[in-house]
């Protein structure tokens, strides 16, 4: 079999074996979607979120924060490259390779003019369904988050505080109105 190309990516073996060439490629429920690199301001916002994130860990050893790019897969046909997400920390006897690491618990994606159909839409449903425990999409023209969290019907939407709290225990809060000025402003 030859390398596979673009458009005829169907599994994530497929997915996996094309060539490196700078952009994202994520595998929705078999449908392969390439997205270009992102632009500097959101690549703030995951900064600044990341950072945030991190900060609400505090001390703990067993959950990590992480951003893309990064394979995780939710399904046989699903792998997707979430803005950010924190999953529990593996161990250092396991295997540290993408394909070993358990379900994000919280999973974050700064919309795009490219993406936000597809943040709102099929990875919405993609996260939820493999049971992610929140899903949060960052609008940062609206400057506000819309919060997803496991048996929502509708988002929840914060523009001036964000309090969280993971079924682990981990627990924080962002101030989105300064968050907002950092990375916009």
């Amino acid at each position: 079999m030859g390398m596979p190309t673009p458009e005829s990516v169907t599994s994530i073996d497929e997915l996996l074996a094309l060539p490196d060439d700078g952009l994202r490629h994520e595998l929705l429920d078999g449908q392969h979607v390439v997205t270009p690199a992102p632009t500097r301001t959101h690549q703030r916002a995951v900064a600044e979120f990341f950072l945030a994130l991190k900060a609400g860990l505090g001390d703990r050893v067993d959950l990590e924060v992480l951003f893309s790019p990064a394979d995780i897969q939710l399904g046989p046909r699903t792998l997707v490259q979430p803005d950010l997400f924190i999953l529990a920390k593996h161990q250092p006897e396991e295997n540290r390779e993408w394909k070993d690491a358990p379900l994000p618990m919280l999973a974050v994606e700064v919309l795009s003019p490219g993406t936000a159909a597809r943040d709102r839409g099929v990875k919405r449903r993609i996260y939820l369904d493999a049971s992610v425990e929140e899903y949060w999409i960052v609008d940062l023209d609206a400057r506000l988050v819309e919060r997803w969290q496991q048996g929502d019907d509708r988002p929840e939407i914060l523009d001036d505080t964000l309090t969280w709290s993971l079924e682990t225990g981990v627990a924080g809060s962002l101030d989105l109105r300064e968050l907002f000025k950092t990375v916009v402003d």
